[in-house]
């Protein structure tokens, strides 16, 4: 067996809505509560971190799933979306949404399927999304693009 390790440093000064920092080997940043959910909205927050998990682990296991079959992509892009609800004071982190751009050259109508399944492959074999599975719905709108 093969396992990884993972390290974050943070640190946090005063309550609630005080700041902190996060570092790993890559990421230096600010955190804190964001303005949507009354907090200081200084540097990044759990909320955009878990997005930010979850979209780059879909966009790199897509990458992956459309190179190791061979789809000639001119370019790959994505925004993603995060949901979260507020319901009596409890925040719950409900539905997140991935929305990639695949552009490709000489788009048959067979290959644009093999894309698309390719790009729901991708959300259900991402190492993120399967670690959020049953606890936050995952949905892909998937748009192909002929270049």
């Amino acid at each position: 067996m093969v396992q990884h390790m993972f390290r974050m440093n943070l640190t946090w000064s005063e309550g609630r809505n005080g700041t902190g920092d996060l570092s790993t080997s890559q990421l230096n940043t600010k955190i804190s509560i964001p303005q949507e959910m009354n907090g200081p909205g200084i540097g990044t927050n759990p909320d955009e971190m878990l997005l930010g998990a979850a979209a780059t682990c879909y966009l790199i296991t897509l990458a992956t799933l459309l190179e190791n079959s061979k789809v000639p992509v001119v370019d790959l892009s994505m925004q993603a979306e995060g949901f979260v609800d507020v319901t009596n004071g409890v925040f719950t982190y409900e539905r997140i949404v991935h929305k990639p751009t695949i552009l490709v050259n000489d788009l048959t109508d067979r290959e644009h399927k093999r894309i698309f399944r390719l790009a729901e492959k991708a959300e259900k074999t991402c190492m993120i999304s399967k670690a959020l599975q049953g606890n936050v719905q995952i949905e892909c709108q998937i748009q192909i693009v002929q270049g």
